[in-house]
């Protein structure tokens, strides 16, 4: 921040990782100048691993094409087609379901397959994107996790999921790891790094909790922590170990990691309501559908200028007085609805940090009238205006929180993502919140589709050292340490 700014009393601005768009026919004639020796200066074509994330939330189902360039590990976007989740259709009779989405939507295996499979679809035909000759990788993950009776129930979700890629015409060969060299094409195989390292778990040098399940959605975290990493490639921010994340999809998602090397350890998950409580607040105005219906819809550009920020600030402070935002109790089963196991988390030596509205949610009809009042009383601007300040005071107390069970080491940066923490003035908002914390703080769209290219990656051992997006703040690459670690 300049001196001036600071003597005008301006606040930093929000440090934003866009997705940048390309099309998979400019990544096939990108190149790059080369010094060789003895011939000089040559032109080399640039390589680019192609990902397809493919998510199913509570409230958006989603293919987001990237394609990675492996000299730069800049991560471009293909295309993002996204559905409503509300819009699986209904079990047919016959077919069983086996959970459902934090709105109550059933989900079978045939509805959810089928759902994904069209969604696959269309967003290789936007995207121009041939499955045999463009696509590398598809990595499956979910948000929904409310309606399961137990963190491993999620695997029924995730066969769902490959059930839908494998319909849609993805081989498995594309869904798992490769074996060797001789498995990756020809283009690929300089930048695989297999017969050096094992993919040994960890992605992005995190080693996840050990032993069972300790959150439903843990891929999530994992994969939006990973997301961050590789989104602040196009900022000057080092978002390495030691790190926090957050996800503000419906649910929420994220991670504290420490400093060790070469691996950190998951020393903290969040889990719990996210989105879902700005989504309760916007079902009073009624012009959202009451099952499904979020912010997202009633949400564009500009919407809140001309709020009253003081009347939303005071709205959004009686909103908290419904939600419970603490370390998570070793004897419950769920927080905010999402299933938990804190005494496999605390035996791991990871902390739990949830976010409820009541008691796994019961108090959301409270939310719900409340915001019909808000409607009523200041109209949509100051209601969207209270919404960014509800989430904004989310993150400030899951902070709180966390640095009060002393799980955040010192140098820790911040990553936030999810509609429910990077849309509006919330990142204004969270900077303010935040500063006493965190020095650097980064806002990052899709992440989760960020690191599904980047635990394609991992898993294939595709690194790039010169540009290393594991390891700690200013380190170097750990490929070395790794291969010491794995001849033990």
């Amino acid at each position: 921040m300049s001196r001036l700014a600071k003597l005008l009393g301006m606040g930093p601005k929000p440090i934003m990782a866009k997705s940048t768009y390309t099309r998979i026919e400019d990544i096939k004639s990108t190149s790059y100048m080369k010094k060789t020796a003895g011939s000089g200066l040559l032109m080399k074509p640039d390589t680019y691993y192609v990902v397809a994330s493919v998510e199913l939330g509570n409230t958006t189902t989603k293919c987001i094409l990237t394609a990675t360039n492996l000299r730069t590990s800049r991560t471009y976007l293909l295309d993002k087609t996204v559905k409503m989740t509300r819009d699986i259709r209904p079990p047919k009779k016959g077919e069983k379901v086996f959970g459902e989405t934090v709105w109550k939507v059933e989900l079978t295996k045939e509805s959810v397959s089928e759902m994904v499979k069209n969604t696959i679809l269309e967003s290789l035909e936007k995207a121009h994107v041939d499955i045999d000759k463009d696509l590398d990788f598809v990595v499956r993950s979910t948000g929904v996790t409310a309606g399961f009776a137990a963190p491993e129930e999620v695997g029924e979700l995730i066969i769902a999921l490959a059930n839908g890629c494998l319909e849609a015409g993805i081989p498995p060969r594309k869904m798992s790891p490769a074996m060797s060299k001789e498995n990756f094409p020809e283009r690929l195989q300089d930048y695989t790094y297999i017969d050096h390292v094992m993919f040994d778990g960890a992605v992005v040098s995190v080693l996840p909790p050990t032993g069972r399940a300790v959150v439903a959605n843990e891929m999530e975290g994992e994969l939006v922590t990973a997301g961050i990493k590789l989104a602040a490639k196009w900022t000057e921010i080092d978002f390495r170990d030691p790190c926090v994340s957050m996800d503000f999809g419906t649910t929420l998602a994220g991670r504290i990691t420490n400093s060790h090397e070469p691996y950190s350890r998951t020393v903290g998950n969040f889990c719990g309501l996210a989105g879902a409580i700005s989504d309760s607040i916007i079902r009073g105005t009624e012009k959202v559908d009451k099952r499904g219906g979020a912010a997202l819809d009633l949400y564009k550009k500009g919407i809140v200028k001309g709020a009253d920020w003081k009347a939303a600030k005071k709205y959004a402070e009686e909103a908290h007085e419904h939600v419970d935002i603490r370390k998570v109790p070793e004897g419950r089963e769920r927080f905010g609805t999402v299933p938990v196991d804190p005494k496999a988390a605390y035996s791991a030596g990871t902390t739990l940090i949830g976010c409820d509205v009541g008691k796994n949610g019961d108090e959301i009809p409270d939310l719900t009238r409340m915001g019909h009042e808000i409607y009523e009383t200041s109209g949509i601007h100051t209601m969207f205006a209270t919404l960014d300040h509800v989430s904004a005071m989310v993150v400030k107390r899951l902070i709180e929180e966390a640095f009060e069970e002393g799980v955040v080491e010192e140098g820790s940066v911040l990553g936030i993502t999810g509609r429910a923490g990077i849309t509006g003035k919330k990142p204004e908002l969270i900077l303010e919140y935040s500063k006493k914390y965190f020095e650097d703080v980064i806002f990052v769209s899709d992440a989760l589709a960020m690191g599904s290219a980047m635990m394609a990656r991992c898993m294939n051992s595709i690194g790039t050292p010169k540009v290393p997006v594991g390891g700690r703040h200013g380190g170097p690459c750990i490929l070395g340490q790794r291969r010491k670690l794995q001849k033990k």
